[in-house]
């Protein structure tokens, strides 16, 4: 590439695939120069080496990404191995069976073995038959790629699969969309909300995201401030007793009451009948009648707590009487 190669002329190949021609090396390199490409032998056993223009870091990337993507497609066969007994048991049978139709719908090869012991080697027509028998129980996914041989002790039979392990794997992969989108289409026809996907549904309020205990709890908090309300705002019925009482103050002071007469229309001067009419001023609205004054209900008396009784002093004890002096003793005289 570029000043590695060492040869005086080469055949150039443009960046389009065009043909330039043989030229000398120092004018290719020139060319590349100028199209800020880089020169590459790409065949150095032809006479002349054969060169092209192109960018080999864009090439070389390219080339990394078709081989990941060739090994992602690639797939390895794998030899799945399978052993009977030559008496083998219904049951038995059955899940060997199903392993191996696992197997060939995976897209890997099943070798199919039976082994003899003792006197059995001297019957290989009974593994035989079994083999046969078993090939026909896999046949819509596999078919008989090498028929039985006797190998040591062992009959053995190798079984492919219909289709390779890209097919399988592809439709395993459709099959897991189709199944996604049936149940997707399940979900919108019974009216649910598939919440699995990367977004949550919309919701209304903070409230709809709560948890269900925290939106019970609310619930209760709210019947029991309810229940408090209404217990504050009814009224205590008053005793039988006093609403008697009550009743019969109130129809003694209504009959005690004086009735208030509305003044006559005959007493109106008869000077006013005599002179011009003149307009006569709107009466004035009769007093209201003055209402029963209600005695208030007597409240019961309630009895003054007795005082407490001073409880007597204790007595003084007596004091003591003091003790007599003592008496001086008459002082000696001394003689001589």
């Amino acid at each position: 590439m570029n000043e590695r190669i060492r040869v005086p002329e080469v055949r150039l190949v443009g960046p389009a695939g065009e043909q330039v021609g043989i030229v000398r090396i120092e004018d290719a390199l020139r060319l590349a120069a100028e199209s800020d490409l880089d020169l590459v032998e790409v065949a150095p056993q032809a006479k002349p080496p054969v060169c092209k223009l192109m960018d080999f870091g864009k090439y070389k990337y390219e080339a990394a990404v078709k081989a990941r993507e060739a090994r992602k497609n690639q797939t390895n066969t794998v030899l799945k191995e399978i052993r009977f007994r030559l008496k083998i048991d219904k049951h038995d049978y059955e899940t060997k069976r199903g392993h191996a139709l696992r197997f060939l719908g995976a897209g890997d090869k099943v070798k199919a073995m039976i082994q003899f012991r003792g006197r059995e080697q001297q019957r290989p027509e009974m593994g035989i038959r079994l083999l046969q028998r078993f090939a026909e129980d896999v046949a819509e996914v596999g078919v008989v790629e090498s028929s039985p041989r006797i190998d040591g002790r062992n009959m053995v039979m190798v079984i492919g699969p219909l289709k390779n392990k890209a097919e399988a794997k592809a439709e395993a992969r459709r099959a897991a969309q189709r199944a996604e989108a049936k149940a997707q289409n399940e979900a919108k026809a019974a009216g649910r909300v598939d919440v699995t996907g990367d977004q949550a549904p919309l919701t209304q309020t903070l409230g709809d995201l709560l948890p269900a205990g925290l939106l019970a709890a609310g619930e209760e908090k709210q019947e029991s401030a309810a229940a408090t309300d209404t217990a504050a705002l009814q009224v205590p019925e008053a005793p039988a007793a006093v609403a008697g009482e009550t009743t019969a103050a109130v129809e003694a002071a209504a009959e005690e009451a004086p009735a208030v007469e509305a003044p006559a229309a005959e007493e109106a001067p008869a000077a006013a009948e005599a002179s011009t009419p003149a307009p006569q001023a709107a009466p004035a609205p009769a007093a209201p009648a003055p209402k029963p004054a209600v005695p208030a209900a007597p409240k019961p008396a309630v009895p003054a707590a007795p005082k407490p009784v001073a409880k007597p002093a204790a007595p003084k004890p007596a004091a003591r009487p003091a003790a007599p002096k003592a008496t001086p003793k008459p002082v000696s005289r001394k003689t001589n």
